[in-house]
């Protein structure tokens, strides 16, 4: 979707700046073809947008002369709208987001500022090499092609993969990926941070709509149900992470204690996160969570 509102975006401004244009030099600027581009124009005039074709030699599309495009479209709220909707994405590492951004500062003269909220999110969003490695699975998605790839599990072992991309999710400040892996011929979910060497294969592949309950099959950290009990030292800590209704006051006669009670997946977080908060939080379940816990705590401390 955000493909396309570029596109038309970058239509109109085209139009803005020219007397007219015809529609098979818009279909091979954008690498689409002239129907496309004669759907999107209707698209521009069902919006509001005074955009007219003319038949013949010397004609194209054009706009009405003196038209500007703050005053057709979207209206100022929904430009608004629009703008948060692109923030989250660039904050999220959706390539082209920027550039999205851009056009729309540019083109709907608003005299409010188009800066009111800025969107972050922490993480492997930052990295060119990963933009680009979004890039190639987000277009092996939209044009079927089968991807190549080396993989880390949670094991640290590394293998490479030929998989058909399906889906890009992003949960929890992370991106996954889901796709059928043919090694193992099975839908298969990938954190994005651990996917190296992407290459998009000539090979292509009739993309399906997954059903859900194959999305939800592909394999993934099991869940665990997790106790954890801290002091007010770390309880902001807690807060930022989990919803108020899994933490609890203790009533064992001790005020600076409180008690986490969370459904969450077993993956290399929970050890790290349990780690980051020192002498401060215990482990109360499950009892392998404990052991291990205690067994890295001891493998550090053996280190000093």
């Amino acid at each position: 979707m955000i493909l396309k509102i570029s596109r038309l975006l970058e239509i109109v401004t085209i139009l803005l700046n020219r007397e007219s244009i015809t529609a098979q030099e818009l279909a091979r600027r954008f690498d689409v073809s002239t129907r496309t581009i004669y759907r999107d124009i209707e698209v521009l005039s069902l919006s509001g947008v005074p955009v007219h074709t003319n038949r013949g030699n010397g004609g194209g599309i054009s706009l009405l002369e003196d038209y500007t495009l703050n005053k057709a479209l979207l209206s100022k709220s929904e430009s608004e709208s629009l703008l948060l909707a692109i923030k989250t994405l660039g904050a999220m590492s959706y390539p082209e987001a920027d550039a999205v951004i851009e056009k729309i500062g540019s083109i709907f003269k608003s005299s409010q500022p188009h800066d009111w909220i800025e969107v972050s999110f922490e993480g492997w969003s930052c990295k060119t090499n990963e933009q680009d490695r979004f890039r190639k699975i987000r277009d092996a998605i939209i044009s079927g092609k089968v991807i190549s790839f080396d993989y880390v599990n949670n094991k640290g072992s590394r293998s490479n993969r030929l998989a058909q991309p399906v889906k890009l999710i992003f949960n929890t400040s992370t991106w996954y990926l889901i796709a059928h892996c043919l090694k193992r011929d099975s839908y298969r979910m990938f954190r994005l941070s651990r996917i190296k060497n992407v290459q998009v294969t000539a090979q292509s592949f009739t993309q399906r709509e997954v059903q859900k309950h194959e999305e939800q099959a592909a394999p993934h950290a099991p869940f665990i149900d997790f106790k954890l009990r801290c002091n007010e030292r770390v309880l902001n800590r807690l807060y930022d992470t989990f919803d108020e209704e899994c933490i609890t006051q203790n009533n064992n006669n001790d005020n600076d204690s409180y008690i986490l009670t969370a459904t969450i997946p077993e993956d290399e977080w929970v050890y790290e996160y349990v780690l980051s908060l020192g002498s401060n939080a215990e482990v109360l379940e499950p009892e392998h969570v404990r052991k291990e816990i205690k067994a890295r705590a001891k493998a550090i401390a053996g280190m000093y």
